[in-house]
C-alpha cells in the first residue's frame, strides 16, 4: 500500500454533508427532462408554460421539476406580475452544463 497516496485521496474526500449535497445535484441532473429545462434556462429566462413548450411536457411536470431544481438551488425565479420567471440559479450551474457538454462532444470525437 503506497500511504502516501492514501493519505492524498482520504484528503480528497469531503464531509458527509457536502458529499450528500453533491450527490443531490447529480441525481437532478441525471433526468432528461431537468436537463431539457437546464438547458433552456441557460438560453432565457422563461415562465413554467415557455418552458413547457419548450421541452414538450405539461406544466404541471414542468412544475414538479421545477420544484426539485429549486430545492437543489440550480434553478431561481422573480415574480413577474402573476408569472414566476426562471433563470439558472448561478453561473455554476451554466458552468457544470458546459463541462459535461464538452465532455460528451470529446466522447464522440
Amino acid at each position: 500500500m503506497d500511504a502516501e497516496s492514501v493519505a492524498r485521496a482520504q484528503a480528497a474526500i469531503h464531509d458527509e454533508s457536502t458529499v450528500s449535497s453533491l450527490s443531490d445535484i447529480f441525481q437532478a441532473l441525471c433526468d432528461p427532462t431537468r436537463l431539457r429545462i437546464l438547458a433552456a434556462l441557460a438560453a432565457s429566462e422563461l415562465c413554467v408554460c415557455d418552458i413547457a413548450a419548450v421541452v414538450g411536457s405539461s406544466q404541471s411536470a414542468v412544475s414538479h421539476q421545477l420544484r426539485l431544481l429549486r430545492d437543489r438551488d440550480l434553478v431561481a425565479y422573480r415574480r413577474d406580475g402573476k408569472r414566476a420567471v426562471y433563470r439558472l440559479a448561478d453561473d455554476h450551474v451554466r458552468t457544470l452544463l458546459e463541462q459535461a457538454l464538452d465532455h460528451v462532444s470529446e466522447e464522440r470525437r
